[in-house]
């Protein structure tokens, strides 16, 4: 019942912060900003408060800032106007909304790191046949307290610990009941595909966690390096990922989401509670900004780049050439939405589907 209110929630959340950022540096700058609206098509609500006019409209999946002077055919020369404004400045105005996206990515992660988050022990669940941890008589429900002397507490920790290892054995302390004891452990080597689709091989010792969770709680200056390497980290993995999808190395169809995958994950991830639903709009506020900053028509990243060439050649491009290149973005923008989703709904209903066709 709620879940298309979670979802539209969330998904204005990103668009009023994207908007906002550019709202905010243009104000700051001086240009003048006629219209900030959430949505597209008609209008269901709107106030105008001093020379801007606020809307919410009947299509939410997007929002935009007009500002005064913004297209070549309106420009007037006025000094207010966003085409008066040099490349540099006009530059900040289109970063401010990815950055502002940033920033929210890294507030939402600050909060996670701050006031805790679930993860799992180091109590065995589960004990996997034919590997090392079966073989020296590891148990389920003994807990894992140190790897090659190093203390672990965390299942997360373990397996960092495991997988940093280049050798075929390690010493492992764990505790049964009262009784504390240590083994040595053969690491037994499988083949893995990690995220990005890369095959790397990787010492196992065979056991799975329990569902026994901690919460963990950092200090708030130690949350907010968090936060930021958390940012960081998901900015890095991305491009990584992008890079792979462009190289063929990566399958599109399995790494891209349109806006029914989002609901799906959104509606999903809201049932876990809000420390779920907070990171996912963390990680969701990034991957939004990145997105943003790609070179390609239409998308900031796109505005950038053509205000590099105007830069450089000291001129802008003409009237035909932008319109050209904007009509191109359009398109392309539009086919990936549209092949985004049918991969959504092949995903979200693959065992509906198999059971009509058999």
């Amino acid at each position: 019942m709620f879940a298309p209110i979670i979802f539209l929630l969330v998904l204005g959340i990103l668009i009023v912060i994207h908007e906002f950022g550019h709202f905010w540096v243009a104000k700051k700058i001086g240009v003048k900003v006629e219209e900030f609206s959430l949505g597209f098509g008609k209008k269901l609500l709107k106030r105008k408060k001093g020379e801007t006019e606020y809307s919410l409209s009947v299509f939410p999946l997007g929002g935009y800032v007009k500002m005064s002077g913004d297209e070549r055919a309106e420009f007037k020369g006025g000094e207010r106007e966003y085409l008066a404004q040099a490349p540099g400045k006009r530059a900040l105005i289109v970063l401010a909304g990815p950055a502002a996206n940033y920033i929210l990515g890294i507030i939402c992660f600050w909060l996670i790191f701050t006031f805790g988050y679930p993860t799992f022990t180091t109590k065995v669940g589960k004990v996997l046949e034919g590997y090392g941890a079966e073989a020296v008589g590891i148990k389920a429900g003994d807990s894992i307290l140190a790897i090659d002397n190093k203390e672990i507490k965390l299942w997360e920790e373990l397996q960092d610990e495991i997988l940093s290892k280049n050798k075929s054995t390690v010493e492992v302390k764990f505790k049964r009941g009262e009784e504390i004891l240590s083994v040595n452990v053969s690491l037994t080597n499988n083949e893995v595909k990690n995220i990005l689709g890369e095959k790397k091989r990787v010492g196992m010792l065979g056991i799975s966690p329990s569902d026994e969770t901690v919460v963990v709680r950092h200090g708030a200056i130690t949350s907010f390096g968090l936060a930021v390497k958390k940012s960081y980290d998901l900015t890095i993995l991305t491009y990584k990922a992008l890079w792979r999808i462009v190289s063929g190395k990566l399958s599109f169809r399995d790494s891209v989401s349109g806006p029914l995958g989002i609901y799906y994950v959104t509606t999903k991830t809201a049932s876990l509670g809000v420390g779920a639903l907070v990171q996912l709009l963390a990680v969701l506020s990034i991957s939004l900004a990145i997105f943003n900053l790609l070179p390609l028509p239409v998308l900031d990243g796109g505005h950038i780049f053509l205000l590099g060439i105007e830069k450089i050649r000291k001129k802008a491009l003409n009237q035909k050439a932008e319109l050209v290149i904007t009509r191109i973005g359009i398109s392309l923008m539009v086919t990936l939405a549209i092949f985004a989703t049918y991969n959504d709904f092949l995903r979200i209903f693959k065992d509906k589907i198999d059971k009509f066709i058999h």
